[in-house]
């Protein structure tokens, strides 16, 4: 695995599959206000991933599920549960959630993936705490290509 951490946008990444940080999937997707990665999904790659991210139905906390990418240049998207219920995230969710998505990809012969900090923001973790989180769980996974988390930047 070849492992990159980068300031920048998540949609501008040049990969096959980019993860989403979602919830369970207990409220429709339609009733949630668009925040972070989802809202930029949904403002530039359009509804339809959450259209069919919505027929899944609930996922489990620190699930991974996979749907297309509507408009956006991306083979598919990874969606994880990485915030609970009360739009939480935690060291077990954060790591279940990096796990899960990177045994999706390589289920699906991705090469490339690009991962938001899952569960910092709306989540409520600290950048710093979630990056080191994550990068430890990466180091645990079997990945053969890149996986690049992206720190947000405007």
């Amino acid at each position: 695995m070849q492992l990159q951490t980068v300031d920048g946008d998540l949609l501008d990444q040049d990969v096959d599959v980019i993860v989403n940080a979602w919830n369970r999937n207990i409220i429709p997707w339609w009733l949630l206000l668009p925040q972070g990665v989802s809202g930029a999904i949904k403002k530039r790659g359009g509804y339809a991933p959450f259209r069919e991210l919505g027929k899944l139905g609930p996922i489990p906390l620190g699930g991974a599920v996979l749907t297309g990418a509507g408009k956006l240049p991306f083979k598919s998207i990874i969606h994880v549960a990485g915030i609970s219920m009360w739009w939480r995230s935690s060291e077990r969710s954060i790591r279940d959630s990096t796990r899960n998505a990177v045994a999706l990809a390589a289920e699906h012969n991705f090469e490339s993936m690009a991962f938001p900090l899952i569960g910092a923001g709306t989540g409520g973790g600290s950048a710093d705490d979630v990056l080191s989180m994550m990068q430890d769980e990466l180091g645990n996974c079997d990945f053969d290509g890149l996986i690049r988390i992206v720190r947000f930047r405007h």
